[in-house]
């Protein structure tokens, strides 16, 4: 009697997991199907946030002129007038470009250093030709050089692979209307053409070698 009561356990066991297993697909047969893969909005919402970071970055790389303190100051009390645009000249970058390769040598007095350095400020070079001074930073200058009546023997580098045609252009413009220098601007169309007609040099100008271009 045992044996039966032990088999019919058993048996009610059985069907007791099929009715289980029965319940459970059903179940499951209910839920909804999960979609496969990435949900399509989100992936748009990515696309318009990379694009618009993309584009601003561009926008602030062209108009921001880094937050030069020269042009943004957070200090300056708004004016009660119309709203007026900043102006950004060529002048105002090219002083940029000076602090940044310049100031170590020719000082931002543009004295210069004495006996080692000539001075910008009153420098019939910085004042003079275009076509000589664009060379020389274009390529250098080596050996003695006589600025403001006095004699300098130093070498300065080359700056033509460092600077592009606008910077070499906004630079000297500073250059040539800062420290009482009264000279015309310099265009980045001058210095591309002679950085085309200098572009086999590989050696710093002398000043003898400059002569032909004083003038």
């Amino acid at each position: 009697m045992s044996s039966d009561h032990n088999h019919t356990y058993v048996e009610q066991s059985g069907a007791s997991d099929e009715s289980i297993q029965q319940v459970h697909a059903h179940a499951q047969a209910k839920k909804p199907e999960q979609p496969h893969g990435y949900a399509k909005f989100p992936l748009v919402l990515l696309g318009i946030m990379c694009t618009a970071i993309f584009f601003g970055s561009i926008y602030l790389a062209h108009y921001s002129a880094h937050f030069d303190p020269m042009i943004y100051n957070e200090h300056q009390k708004p004016s009660k007038g119309p709203a007026q645009v900043a102006t950004i000249t060529p002048a105002m970058l090219g002083k940029r470009v000076f602090n940044n390769t310049c100031i170590a040598c020719h000082q931002a007095s543009g004295q210069g250093v004495p006996g080692v350095y000539p001075p910008l400020a009153g420098s019939e070079w910085a004042s003079g030709s275009e076509e000589r001074i664009i060379r020389i930073v274009l390529h250098g200058l080596n050996g003695p050089v006589n600025v403001a009546g006095k004699d300098f023997n130093n070498a300065m580098a080359p700056l033509g692979a460092v600077l592009k045609d606008d910077q070499v252009a906004n630079v000297l413009t500073y250059v040539r209307a800062e420290w009482g220098n009264n000279a015309p601007a310099v265009s980045a169309e001058t210095v591309a053409r002679i950085r085309a007609e200098t572009a086999t040099r590989t050696q710093a100008w002398t000043a003898t070698e400059l002569q032909p271009y004083a003038k």
